[in-house]
């Protein structure tokens, strides 16, 4: 490395992003362009950042393999930054796979952690989880320390596993606090919060009732049967019923638990579930299929009798029955939850995050907009959505979760 790329590197490294700028600005040769990279990422010029990246990456030869998948790192956190999700990942694990056979541990760790974080955005926990338990970051800097324990940290959150988060906060306060960035810091107190915030509403039985992460989690694992509207399950214990993709279902559901311990109505139900003021036959036609195809998947959870007004949920084994509602409400609430993070997202990337078509994404985003709730910058392929913090209530729980089999 000749001297103006060491005085660069060291500017950058004592956080002088303008004058390692400076020392580069007007270099085009691969190593240059990775330092003009990297200070171009800091001053929040993204899509320039990815692209000088790309060039440097393309720029070293194969003789050059460790800078080469240094770049492809680095890049990826940009992409991760600007929430481009679609991209293959087969190169970030093999760049992993070429600073480990090299020695370089600290910017492995940086890649396998960058696909954590990828994979926590698209709701895969699973996943995320075997990715992060075999990273060992002791050595490392306390940097990259801080990062894994907050990844751990977030996938805890996200399983509802708080006494394991919270173990996961303290090794992420204590590395961040050892690194000395305030930015790390700031986010292991905001991930904190999240602890002491409302996640989710009880009602039903002419209750209204706020509840942290440390109170769902207390619910789920007490035995009763929880109809979850933030993540669209039935479940009781270790037993869950998926309803996300079958919102009539879903929503006979609902509205069978919360009028639990009575029955509810023939016309309420037709009313919620199909979305007609006026009944006619064919609606309570159709309420006695879906209500059969309801109880047939409910069967390890629950009888659905019929009554002479309608219908009433009877847990086995004499259960309560919970309702969990958003502390936000509307169909666009997982979408407000990904837009609350500050980043500005793509079309694409929400869609892929919430496993729904661009089209049905579209045109949530346009009822959001026009509420005032979201906004648009730039156009065409370059346009991003961005929305302002929810604040008061943490929107841990209406996150995409893939969950685990139930």
């Amino acid at each position: 490395m000749d001297s103006l790329l060491t005085a660069a590197a060291r500017a950058l490294a004592a956080g002088d992003t303008l004058g390692a700028l400076n020392r580069v600005a007007l270099r085009d040769d691969p190593p240059a362009l990775a330092m003009r990279g990297i200070a171009m990422a800091r001053l929040g010029e993204l899509p320039r950042a990815r692209d000088l990246l790309r060039r440097a990456a393309r720029g070293f030869g194969r003789h050059e393999a460790v800078s080469q998948a240094r770049c492809v790192v680095a890049e990826a956190e940009v992409m991760l930054a600007l929430r481009d999700l679609g991209g293959a990942t087969r190169p970030l694990a093999d760049a992993a796979d070429t600073l480990d056979t090299h020695g370089d541990r600290a910017n492995a760790l940086q890649a396998r952690l960058v696909a954590a974080r990828r994979l926590l955005l698209l709701g895969r926990l699973d996943a995320a989880a075997t990715t992060l338990a075999p990273l060992d970051p002791a050595g490392l800097p306390a940097s990259l320390q801080a990062v894994a324990a907050l990844v751990s940290a977030e996938i805890a959150l996200r399983s509802l596993d708080t006494a394991a988060a919270r173990t996961a906060l303290d090794r992420a306060e204590a590395a961040a606090r050892q690194a000395g960035v305030a930015a790390l810091v700031a986010e292991v107190a905001a991930a904190r919060a999240v602890l002491d915030r409302p996640a989710a509403r009880r009602v039903g039985a002419g209750r209204d009732q706020p509840l942290g992460l440390d109170d769902v989690a207390a619910l789920t694992a007490s035995g009763a049967l929880v109809l979850d509207a933030c993540r669209h399950l039935l479940r009781a214990g270790d037993v869950q019923l998926r309803l996300a993709r079958r919102p009539v279902l879903f929503a006979l559901a609902r509205a069978l638990a919360e009028a639990w311990p009575g029955d509810a109505e023939r016309g309420a139900l037709i009313a919620g579930a199909f979305r007609t003021r006026h009944p006619d036959e064919t609606h309570r036609a159709r309420l006695r299929v879906e209500m059969g195809r309801l109880r047939a998947l409910a069967a390890p959870l629950a009888r659905i009798d019929a009554t002479p007004r309608g219908f009433a949920l009877v847990p086995h084994d004499a259960r309560p029955v919970a309702v969990l509602v958003p502390p936000i409400a509307g169909e666009s609430a997982s979408l407000q939850a990904l837009l609350a993070d500050g980043a500005a997202w793509s079309t694409s990337a929400l869609a892929l995050a919430l496993d729904a078509s661009q089209r049905t994404v579209q045109r949530a985003l346009a009822e959001l907009e026009a509420a005032g709730q979201v906004r648009s910058i730039g156009r065409a392929r370059a346009q991003r959505w961005l929305a302002p913090p929810l604040a008061g209530f943490t929107t841990i729980l209406l996150l995409p979760t893939t969950l685990p089999p139930g």
